[in-house]
């Protein structure tokens, strides 16, 4: 029987811009900036200096905590500056600055590590730590804490191939053009975890995915595909876990609470290829969509690319482009410099036109009501946002306003063109500083 989430909407994908194009390897620019914050937790320390050489794969930053992922050279060649550069979340963040000598000597570190981990369940993590890996979905949480923190709690394992997002097709291409290497990823995880069991929930309009895949799988049975109803924010690991389960993670609660632990597709490709090929997380397979893009593609990019070089490759930005954003049109981040770099979170660059511009110079709300209709955290926006703007700190608590996703099916959903998702990341901010103040932090 197919389950679904609580709310949900029905936009526009936009996907058959980029759905059928394969990926093209773009070549490395004469320069890479690599930010030393390229996943959630404590950010690294640079561990190179200006006139280092350095070779492509070598790690260049880390941190001693556990929440956190090592990061790694993108190409060979010499550090210009350590120093803060402007990250895509508008913030300066210290970063590494690689002038490219075009050769992309590989660091020695490089090898195959399958040996290891063929009877040491340690290993597996100890690789994915030291690889770099996040979650490559976009949400960028380090890939060996989940495994560690989720072992004992998790009966089940989610692989994350819904890619729910309008016009992102990154996903779509990677279980199109290396079904296998994602399914040797997937059972590496699941050893890693010590499961058994794995289900790759895809949504149906990637019917030509799912036929590969189980073509790949044959009468293997240690993986299970599970065509979901497209429907957005599916991709959100909540919504993904109850659409294929049934089961509701708790207010507060994580994946683990509930028996399960999700990772995204391209997280699992990665796994294999860290292990089969020792190669770290120095790339990605990105999306340039959207209606103001001329030739939209799908490019595999090294971290630390600019953004302009994706939009060049991409044939440019037409006429009408007014928004560029890093990720899809509702979750995205809003980009004002495309010198900014691709970083391991990067799944999209979305260029938008006039024609997408919702917003209008005096948002109202007529009390419809569909903003709680359609909130997959069955919560309550328009309160949320009244509270929000009366700094009513208490009843934002309440509410649950920290469960809220960002998805932005609230805002998509508004006739009086309200911006809620804005409202709630404010509510957030207060909410924290108010915690910092009391001592609750």
């Amino acid at each position: 029987m197919l389950r679904s989430f609580y709310g949900g909407i029905h936009p526009d994908d936009g996907k058959a811009m980029s759905r059928n194009i394969k990926i093209e390897i773009l070549p490395a620019p004469e320069q890479v900036v690599i930010p030393m914050s390229l996943h959630v937790g404590t950010p690294c320390e640079p561990i190179v200096k200006v006139g280092d050489n350095v070779l492509l794969g070598q790690k260049i930053g880390d941190s001693k905590n556990t929440i956190s992922a090592p990061i790694h050279a993108s190409v060979s060649g010499t550090v210009k500056a350590v120093e803060p550069r402007l990250h895509p979340n508008g913030r300066m963040v210290m970063s590494v600055v690689i002038d490219s000598d075009g050769k992309d000597s590989f660091h020695a570190d490089v090898a195959p590590q399958k040996e290891k981990c063929q009877s040491d369940q340690r290993a597996i993590v100890d690789i994915i730590r030291e690889a770099g890996i996040v979650g490559m979905g976009g949400a960028a949480f380090p890939t060996h804490f989940k495994i560690s923190s989720g072992l004992g709690k998790t009966e089940t394992m989610i692989i994350n191939g819904a890619e729910c997002e309008p016009y992102i097709t990154a996903d779509h291409r990677i279980m199109l053009e290396s079904p296998e290497e994602i399914l040797s990823g997937i059972r590496y995880l699941l050893k890693a975890m010590d499961l058994n069991r794995a289900i790759l929930a895809v949504e149906s309009n990637k019917k030509d995915a799912v036929r590969l895949l189980r073509e790949k799988l044959g009468e293997d049975k240690d993986i299970e595909i599970k065509v979901l109803r497209t429907r957005y924010p599916q991709g959100s690991e909540k919504q993904l876990i109850q659409s294929v389960t049934g089961r509701q993670v708790p207010p507060g609660g994580l994946p683990a609470d509930v028996g399960y632990a999700v990772f995204n597709v391209y997280t699992a490709w990665s796994v294999n290829r860290a292990i089969e090929q020792g190669i770290p997380a120095i790339d990605r397979v990105v999306t340039v969509s959207g209606p103001g893009v001329t030739e939209p593609k799908n490019l595999r990019v090294r971290i630390g690319t600019p953004v302009s070089k994706l939009i060049e490759a991409a044939g440019g930005l037409r006429d009408n482009a007014e928004k560029i954003m890093m990720g899809g049109p509702m979750m995205g981040i809003p980009l004002f410099d495309t010198d900014v770099p691709i970083i391991k979170g990067t799944n999209a660059i979305v260029a938008l036109t006039g024609d997408e511009n919702r917003s209008v110079e005096a948002p109202k709300c007529i009390r419809c009501g569909r903003c709680v209709s359609v909130c997959p955290m069955n919560l309550l926006p328009i309160y949320m946002y009244l509270y929000e703007r009366n700094d009513d700190i208490r009843s934002l608590e309440k509410l649950n306003v920290t469960d809220c996703i960002e998805c932005g099916s609230c805002t998509y959903i508004c006739p009086g063109r309200l911006h809620l998702v804005q409202s709630f990341r404010n509510a957030k901010a207060k909410l924290n500083a108010q915690k910092a103040k009391t001592g609750q932090a």
